[in-house]
């Protein structure tokens, strides 16, 4: 399927931007955050999962799609610096494919 090729891609050139792969937080955006830890993609995701839900709000198409896209961005970047892959969550999601939605919850463990 075209998406996940384009999500493999896109964690391809996410993992060149590891640090300790030589990604150069002075060039690289990815390489920055990833540079300054957990906090600095995690702000991120946050900021952009508030700009969607605004986006979503003002029923704008194309700023609901450009959001999105800013949010799997900086997911896909906790994703890398975790050493996961979208590939784990598209399996995960396969996995709860079919599920009732309260049933799967209700089987999650307790923590």
């Amino acid at each position: 399927m075209e998406g996940e090729a384009i999500l493999a891609r896109v964690a391809d050139t996410l993992a060149t931007r590891r640090p300790d792969r030589g990604g150069d937080p002075g060039t690289s955006y990815v390489a920055k955050l990833l540079h300054k830890g957990p906090d600095a993609f995690l702000k991120k995701i946050g900021e952009e999962a508030t700009e969607l839900v605004m986006a979503a709000k003002d029923g704008v198409p194309e700023r609901i799609v450009s959001e999105t896209a800013d949010l799997w961005f900086h997911c896909l970047v906790a994703l890398t610096h975790y050493n996961l892959r979208p590939e784990d969550v598209l399996a995960e999601l396969a996995r709860r494919e079919g599920l009732s939605g309260l049933a799967e919850k209700a089987a999650r463990p307790k923590d």
